[in-house]
């Protein structure tokens, strides 16, 4: 009887700090579950890349994004081009220099169909400032082209600041992106951590935005309904 008594004394209820852990160690899976399924939403391909699109946005971030562009604008697949998020003091030529061997658009090309942005510092700033001169040029249907690990931020920005214009991704793939073992070279997951956690404050403004959009619907009905 005395030991039934000891071990029923000995079943009490965790404490906080065990609750605190289970609570923590929820969090952490839930965190990197999270990230697992945002590194298989990184596209792989480009899908539809002959459509054609009143216009092409480049988002600045290396020689691979400019290259994309200009070989999009040499083929066809739409009329002008944006370059947003150009550094001040940045030209044509010194952009040009980063192409590294790539073919080099024509003068004619760049004086007729090619625009550079410098306004944007942030992947809403490029949504911003795209909208702007999609306007400016009465366009509705635009290729947006930037690195494949930052394309589905960059949607979400986009979309959410201009639903009325048709975005086709076009993704192009750095070199770090493309190893099938990034997940082995700490400088890449530092890199997907990184573009994960941005995505994630994203996708909170965008929830954010929704909810006081929803919540202004139905003061408006509401005072609608009242006579106010």
């Amino acid at each position: 009887m005395r030991a039934a008594r000891i071990s029923f004394k000995d079943q009490h209820p965790p404490g906080w700090g065990r609750r605190i852990v289970h609570v923590l160690l929820l969090v952490l899976v839930v965190w990197l579950a999270g990230f697992l399924a945002f590194a298989a939403a990184i596209p792989a391909t480009v899908r539809d890349a002959e459509q054609p699109v009143d216009a092409i946005v480049v988002l600045t971030g290396g020689d691979v994004r400019l290259a994309e562009g200009f070989a999009l604008l040499d083929r066809g697949v739409a009329k002008k081009m944006l370059i947003s998020g150009v550094s001040s003091g940045v030209d044509m030529p010194a952009l040009l220099q980063t192409l590294n061997g790539t073919p080099q658009p024509t003068q004619a090309v760049l004086d007729c169909c090619v625009t550079l942005g410098y306004d944007a510092r942030s992947t809403e700033g490029n949504a911003r400032e795209s909208l702007r001169w999609l306007g400016d040029n009465n366009f509705t249907t635009i290729r947006l082209v930037t690195a494949n690990y930052h394309m589905n931020r960059s949607l979400l920005e986009f979309r959410r600041v201009m639903p009325q214009i048709t975005v086709i991704p076009n993704p192009v793939f750095p070199r770090q992106v493309q190893d099938p073992y990034w997940f082995a070279r700490p400088g890449t997951v530092i890199l997907l951590f990184n573009e994960y956690h941005k995505y994630l404050v994203a996708a909170a403004r965008v929830k954010v935005a929704d909810l006081g959009a929803s919540i202004a619907g139905l003061s408006n009905r509401i005072a609608a309904m009242a006579g106010l």
